[in-house]
C-alpha cells in the first residue's frame, strides 16, 4: 500500500507524477467512481445527517461495516457525522482513515474528504495543518473554493498579505461570483480589516462593463452598510420576484437595520403569506419581532419555522426558541430547551453563558 503523508493526498502523486498525468488520473477516475447503493446502511446513515441525527448516523454506520459496505464511505460518513457533533479530533481521525484507504487514483472524492479533513482542524484550532491541506488542493487543481478557504486560515494565522493574495485569486477564477466577494468581505472585516474586504464590494459596484442583478447590487450595497441605497435595488428585485427568499430576506434586513422594523415585519409576513416553505425567513421575522418586543409573536414564528424543517437553519431557530421563552418569563421551559440544545451543540460559547444565566433565575 502506498504512504500517505500527514494531510491526505498520496506522497506517490505529490512527490514523484508529472502535472499532465494528474489531469488524465483525474478525468479517467471520474468514470471509475463508484456510489453507496440504494438502501445501504451507508446511505441511511448520510440520511441522518442531513436531518442532523449525528449519534443515530454512526450507529447506521456501524451497522454498515458489520454488513461488509464500503469502509472508506463509511469513514468519510463518520468523520462528517463527527464533524457535526463537533468532535474534532474523531472527525479528523476519521477522513485520515478514509484517504488512508485510497486505491491510489485520485478521484473527486479525494478533494471532498480534504475539504472536511481541514474543517476538522480547523475546529481543533490547528489553522497551519487546515491551510497545508487547502495547499495540497491547489498544487493538485486551482479552485476558487480552496484559495478563499485557504484565505480564511491564513488569517487565522495573522498572515494578512498572503490571505489577501489568496482572496484575490479565488475572486479572479469566480469574477462573477457576488456571494464569494461577500464572503470575502465578511471574513476580512470580521478580522479588523473592512477596508480591505470594501475594495472587493467596490471592485464590482465601480465595475461599469458587468451587468449586475438588482437583487446582487442590493445585497453588495447592504453589506457596504449603504441601506437606502440597497433597500431601492431590492425593492426593484423583490418586484420582479415576490417569491424570491433572498431578495425578500435582504430587502427585510436593510428596514432593520435602518430601524423600521414594522415594516421589515410586513416584509416578511407577505412573503410568508404566499409561501410558507422559507424557514430562513421564519427565523428573521422572529428576530425582527424580538427587537420590537413582541417575544410571543416571535415565538410563533420561530415554532412555524421548526415545522417547515430545514436542517440548516434550525440551529437558529432553536437558540431563538430559548431567548424568546427567557423573555416570556417562561425560565423552567427556556432552561430544559438550552439543556438539550448544547448537548446538539456543544461548542456553542454564547449558548453556555445563556445557560449560566438562566439557571441564576
Amino acid at each position: 500500500m502506498a504512504s500517505y503523508g500527514t494531510h491526505g493526498f498520496l506522497d506517490f502523486f505529490t512527490l514523484t507524477m508529472k502535472r499532465y498525468y494528474f489531469v488524465f488520473v483525474a478525468a479517467l477516475a471520474l468514470l471509475m467512481t463508484g456510489c453507496t447503493r440504494a438502501n445501504s446502511k451507508t446511505e441511511e446513515g448520510m440520511q441522518q445527517i442531513s436531518a442532523l441525527q449525528y449519534s443515530d448516523a454512526l450507529v447506521l454506520f456501524d451497522e454498515a461495516q458489520e454488513a461488509g459496505e464500503d469502509m472508506r464511505l463509511i469513514a468519510r460518513g463518520r468523520g462528517i457525522a463527527r464533524l457535526g457533533q463537533a468532535d474534532y479530533e474523531g472527525a479528523r481521525d476519521s477522513f485520515l482513515e478514509a484517504l488512508s484507504l485510497s486505491d491510489g487514483f485520485i478521484r473527486d472524492i479525494d478533494y471532498d474528504i480534504n475539504y472536511y479533513l481541514a474543517d476538522a482542524y480547523a475546529g481543533l484550532g490547528d489553522y497551519g495543518s487546515a491551510e497545508e491541506v487547502y495547499s495540497s488542493i491547489i498544487d493538485m487543481r486551482e479552485e476558487s473554493k480552496a484559495y478563499y478557504l485557504r484565505g480564511c486560515m491564513r488569517l487565522k494565522l495573522d498572515m494578512f498579505s498572503l490571505a489577501n493574495e489568496d482572496f484575490k485569486k479565488a475572486a479572479s477564477i469566480a469574477p462573477d461570483d457576488t456571494g464569494l466577494v461577500i464572503k470575502i468581505f465578511m471574513m476580512l472585516d470580521d478580522a479588523g480589516y473592512k477596508e480591505a474586504g470594501m475594495e472587493y464590494i467596490s471592485g464590482i459596484l465601480d465595475g461599469s462593463e458587468k451587468d449586475i442583478s438588482a437583487l446582487d447590487k442590493g445585497k453588495l450595497y447592504y453589506y457596504m452598510e449603504d441601506y437606502q441605497t440597497a433597500a431601492v435595488s431590492l425593492e426593484e428585485a423583490r418586484s420582479a420576484d415576490q417569491d424570491n427568499a433572498e431578495a425578500t430576506l435582504y430587502l427585510g434586513r436593510s428596514y432593520e437595520a435602518i430601524g423600521e422594523y414594522n415594516y421589515a415585519s410586513n416584509v416578511y409576513e407577505s412573503f410568508l403569506a404566499r409561501n410558507q416553505s422559507e424557514c430562513l425567513i421564519y427565523d428573521q421575522l422572529a428576530i425582527c419581532r424580538m427587537k420590537l418586543g413582541e417575544y410571543a409573536k416571535a415565538l410563533e414564528s420561530i415554532q412555524a419555522g421548526m415545522q417547515v424543517g430545514d436542517p440548516s437553519v434550525m440551529r437558529s431557530l432553536s437558540f431563538n426558541e430559548i431567548v424568546a421563552y427567557e423573555h416570556l418569563g417562561e425560565f423552567k421551559k427556556a432552561q430544559a430547551l438550552i439543556g438539550s440544545y448544547l448537548e446538539m451543540y456543544p461548542e456553542d460559547e454564547a449558548a453556555k453563558r445563556e445557560q449560566i444565566f438562566l439557571q441564576t433565575r
